[in-house]
């Protein structure tokens, strides 16, 4: 793979070089080596139903907190609060016509759900969703250590989601300081054309941050676009539209060392998705919250592993 990886630099490289000469450099890279060349599918999820084998919903897979972020609470995969933000829909946009939608509803009144900080919070009493291949008791449903990793994905225009594709590695579970966070696409709701992705590698000595924001030619909230990461046995490189992202710090396609690839290996580790819904609270509550704003919802087309 690194013979792979060095000839993408070197054609991202010059691509970047050309767009610089042309009056600017775009934050999605020009380079035409698609990732998914020379791959084979080895697991897709076309969501024409949700399979609760694969699948569990609710709270974030952690030992760290109880699993909540954001100002929404994570439904499990029977709702809460009377509403289920997971559904199968019609989709003619959709490859086969059917997409899972991920919705969030303001409830506006006090909720019970167990073990959420903002049940009795104005601003904070939502439902969300979040749908994940690994459970609270560190068991991975579906993981990988490898490939690219792509899902096709339309995002809300809304002044307060953070819709997300990303993965997180099986044994950060149980034991949070030897995370890995793949975050391949986090998403801003009023922020049609920007969106970052990010290497976290949290706690410990060893711990390390990567991350860009990524300039978009087209509005994410208008269609669906594909979000991608490729996973080799040491780096990651995030794609949108299966074209490698800018760094904006290295004005270079986006190669990211994780450093715990070592004990990654040695340990047997997977990378399991996550396809989430969140709400953010580190920007002002709509005042007042418009009733077009009290319900939305994202959708994913696909879900896919190529190796």
């Amino acid at each position: 793979m690194t013979h792979i990886l060095a000839r993408r630099r070197f054609l991202q490289g010059a691509s970047a070089l050309l767009a610089m000469q042309g009056g600017g450099l775009s934050s999605a890279a020009a380079a035409s080596d698609d990732p998914t060349a020379s791959r084979n599918i080895v697991y897709e999820d076309r969501f024409n139903t949700i399979d609760w084998s694969v699948w569990d919903a609710g709270p974030k897979a952690t030992t760290d907190g109880t699993g909540f972020y954001g100002r929404s609470a994570f439904a499990t995969r029977h709702g809460e609060e009377g509403f289920n933000p997971y559904t199968i829909v019609d989709d003619p946009e959709a490859e086969d016509g059917k997409a899972l939608q991920i919705a969030a509803k303001y409830i506006g009144r006090p909720m019970n759900v167990r073990k959420y900080y903002g049940n009795s919070l104005p601003e904070f009493q939502w439902i969300s969703g979040n749908l994940q291949a690994a459970r609270k008791d560190g068991v991975v449903l579906k993981g990988w250590r490898k490939g690219y990793f792509e899902a096709r994905m339309r995002f809300p225009r809304h002044p307060l989601t953070w819709p997300a594709f990303w993965m997180l590695n099986g044994r950060s579970i149980l034991e949070p300081k030897t995370s890995i966070e793949l975050d391949i696409v986090e998403h801003k709701g009023w922020e049609p054309t920007v969106y970052g992705t990010y290497l976290h590698e949290w706690g410990g000595s060893d711990k390390n941050n990567e991350s860009t924001g990524v300039e978009t030619p087209v509005d994410m909230t208008a269609g669906y676009c594909l979000y991608g990461m490729l996973v080799d046995d040491t780096r990651c490189v995030p794609y949108f539209n299966r074209q490698p992202v800018i760094d904006t710090r290295t004005k270079q396609a986006a190669d990211w060392r994780i450093t715990r690839s070592a004990r990654l290996d040695a340990e047997s580790d997977v990378f399991w998705p996550l396809l989430t819904l969140a709400l953010r609270n580190d920007v002002a509550f709509p005042k007042p919250l418009l009733d077009e704003h009290k319900i939305t919802s994202m959708r994913v087309d696909y879900f896919r592993l190529y190796t």
